[in-house]
């Protein structure tokens, strides 16, 4: 590998002058996030019903005593044997970061809808000990844009991340913040979707303080494996 080499007072100059662009880009995405939590809100009517591994679960259930609530959406497939590897990156992060934001009122639970024998399948393989439930037999996956009918994939009605026509994947992933008021009652505050997913992925963001950045040399992601099969 090699790069452009300069004097320690040269390479000061050009880090103070990223330093001011860091600095603007850190106030600019500040007021997003500000903006992002003045979104309003949509009240949950459907009571949906998902399988945890001690029987049903509701979503009020997966608040576990907060207002607030992160699903993450895991490409788990009902029939398939495949275990995302996009997904496993994601979620390698979770339980390192729940132990303090749940100190801070958020709590979590990953929703799939392979049924939750293989959800305790891969969870037990893969050493997480997040929530995890099953929403087979719910629309839960097709409300929040996840999952898609064969029908709806073959007819160009199958839309992902706002926008995007979603064709040959029955599922795809994703995270949806809910809220929980004083009356009980559950509205959904926020989605996102796609590279929307890689705030939460801190690997990434290690990489990109270095030269060769995320080092996907072979496309988007393509070094990056389940955690036990590198």
């Amino acid at each position: 590998m090699t790069h452009r080499i300069a004097s320690r007072e040269d390479w000061l100059t050009e880090r103070k002058a990223l330093l001011a662009r860091e600095r603007a880009l850190t106030h600019e995405l500040d007021a997003l996030r500000a903006e992002r939590r003045q979104l309003p809100w949509v009240r949950i009517e459907t009571p949906y019903a998902f399988q945890g591994p001690d029987g049903p679960v509701s979503l009020a259930d997966l608040f576990d005593g907060r207002s607030q609530l992160a699903v993450y959406h895991f490409m788990l497939t009902p029939g398939s044997d495949h275990i995302c590897p996009g997904c496993s990156f994601t979620a390698d992060h979770i339980d390192a970061a729940r132990q303090h934001f749940e100190q801070a009122d958020l709590s979590f639970a990953a929703v799939s809808r392979a049924s939750i024998e293989r959800i305790e399948a891969v969870k037990a393989r893969m050493g997480w000990r997040f929530p995890w439930v099953s929403s087979a037999g719910n629309d839960f996956n097709f409300d929040f844009a996840v999952s898609f009918t064969p029908e709806d994939r073959e007819a160009g009605a199958a839309i992902y991340n706002y926008g995007t026509v979603i064709r040959n994947s029955p599922d795809m992933f994703g995270i949806s913040i809910f809220v929980k008021d004083d009356e009980g009652d559950i509205f959904h505050s926020y989605s996102t979707y796609h590279r929307g997913t890689e705030l939460t992925m801190g690997a990434f963001n290690w990489l990109d303080l270095t030269p060769k950045g995320r080092n996907e040399t072979g496309g988007t992601m393509s070094w990056v494996r389940l955690h036990d099969s590198y």
